[in-house]
């Protein structure tokens, strides 16, 4: 009769990681951004890919001015960062359109972080914090619901 095979070095005995839900909360909710109503300097290279970043990062709307002197504001969806600035791009999604702009790394002479940051506060544990204030207070049939973003 054989034995079943030795657990493997990497693996630890005990509980997985899943068993304890508190361990799962590990990311801090946000409650005020830092970026909303920014405008960072673009004065370098490595300054502006770390601008467009966090522009990717942010869940508002953004304005880039280009070099020509136009102007986009609209939602940050994606970014292709190349070895140069010529090939590497942003992609936005305009505010008042359906379509979708690529834009240069190159083209953009400014940025500013113009619009609400719309998750900010918005975590789980503001949510949990309205819950048991609403408790507390004697409500009942307390929801989940989404609050308007505007």
């Amino acid at each position: 009769m054989s034995t079943p095979p030795a657990r493997p070095p990497s693996i630890s005995p005990g509980p997985a990681p899943f068993d304890d839900p508190d361990s799962l909360e590990v990311v801090p909710g946000f409650e005020n951004s830092a970026l909303e109503g920014a405008v960072p300097s673009l004065a370098s290279e490595a300054a502006l890919r770390d601008a467009l970043n966090n522009a990717f990062d942010y869940r508002g709307d953004v304005t880039l001015t280009l070099r020509d002197g136009a102007s986009h504001t609209g939602y940050v969806y994606d970014r292709v960062e190349g070895p140069t600035l010529d090939t590497s791009l942003v992609r936005l999604w305009p505010r008042e359109s359906d379509s979708r702009l690529a834009i240069p790394y190159s083209s953009i002479a400014a940025l500013v972080f113009s619009g609400r940051d719309t998750a900010a506060g918005r975590g789980w544990e503001a949510w949990l914090r309205q819950y048991w204030a609403r408790k507390s207070a004697g409500e009942t049939n307390i929801a989940l619901a989404p609050e308007p973003l505007d």
